[in-house]
């Protein structure tokens, strides 16, 4: 999959970029018409806190739709795990409905040849 990654207002270390494309390459595994996708990653800078908030954003493309999903920890490792659960519960539910809406699709046509052939 094709992972365009930006790093907003820092710069992000290799080890970290690559960790990310792998964890995000594993998603093919549950649905490998996944096209291509953006990574953004933010630093929350909150006055009052002492350690900086980690957040992670991530859209994907898929034929037919897009999956996105915000996750925030304390590390980037952290939220690209959290966000790789949520990816995966989306790309399931996704494929699921897809795979569905066919064989609806499937099922109305076999129906109409049935119908075809019972009248003649």
């Amino acid at each position: 999959m094709r992972l365009q990654m930006q790093a907003i207002h820092f710069d992000a270390d290799p080890k970290l970029l690559n960790f990310i494309q792998q964890k995000l390459d594993k998603l093919d595994t549950f649905y490998d018409r996944i096209t291509s996708g953006e990574v953004f990653l933010k630093l929350d800078k909150s006055e009052n806190a002492k350690t900086q908030t980690k957040l992670l954003e991530v859209k994907l493309y898929v034929p037919g739709g897009t999956m996105f999903v915000r996750e925030q920890g304390t590390t980037f490792e952290e939220a690209t795990d959290l966000a790789i659960d949520t990816l995966k519960m989306q790309v399931k539910k996704f494929k699921d409905k897809r795979n569905n809406a066919r064989a609806a699709k499937i099922t109305e046509a076999a129906a109409v040849v049935l119908t075809e052939e019972t009248e003649e």
